[in-house]
């Protein structure tokens, strides 16, 4: 009976440190991104402009940035995650930029 115990206690931490691997973060970076989304669309609504398309960022790209108007948070995790900027271009286009970055929380690993 002690060892039915024992083994069922292992299973269910490996069943939940599977779960936590399964990407908690990455859920919690994409309803960040759709939450800037939502409000970029809402912005443009609220300020007469066209809402704004994601362009997914290449290396050596040119940008035409005239006005930052929001940076998604790199917080929560050491890991590269993505990241999305909102900005307004020099003839007034809202953009969202969006591209992969480090996290910031990574206390003690190198």
């Amino acid at each position: 009976m002690k060892a039915f115990k024992g083994i069922t206690a292992l299973l269910m931490l490996m069943a939940s440190s599977v779960a936590l691997a399964e990407g908690g973060s990455d859920r919690l970076h994409g309803k960040m991104i759709q939450a800037n989304e939502q409000a970029m669309r809402a912005y443009a609504a609220a300020n007469g402009k066209n809402p704004p398309q994601v362009t997914h960022y290449r290396y050596g790209m040119q940008l035409d940035v005239a006005k930052v108007i929001s940076v998604t948070s790199n917080r929560g995790t050491c890991d590269a995650m993505p990241a999305q900027m909102t900005f307004e271009d020099s003839t007034g286009k809202l953009n969202i930029l969006e591209y992969r970055t480090a996290g910031m929380d990574c206390r003690g690993q190198n």
